[in-house]
């Protein structure tokens, strides 16, 4: 049993339309969990944002550093995904 949650990031770029929807979905699913409801957020248009964070469709949330949707690796690009936001089951899934 984990004693502390792992990281967990929210990677966007701002217009991309699925990125409150992917919020909502962070925060509905660690408050079922009884977690903090508290994440880290990149904003893929500014300067700060990790290099290794950049090329991650918008949104991705990342949990100890992994896609919670299981997608594996990046686009190279700045795009929304495809799939859109992912959904807070996937988000739990990932946390336990």
């Amino acid at each position: 049993m984990r004693t502390t949650p792992p990281r967990i990031e929210l990677v966007f770029f701002r217009g991309c339309p699925h990125a409150d929807a992917a919020r909502e979905a962070l925060r509905t699913a660690l408050k079922g969990m009884g977690l903090p409801i508290q994440w880290y957020e990149w904003d893929q248009a500014r300067s700060d944002t990790p290099s290794h964070l950049q090329g991650y469709g918008s949104p991705t949330v990342l949990v100890g550093g992994r896609d919670v949707t299981g997608a594996e690796g990046r686009n190279g690009g700045r795009a929304c995904r495809a799939d859109g936001a992912p959904s807070y089951q996937m988000i739990v899934a990932a946390l336990q």
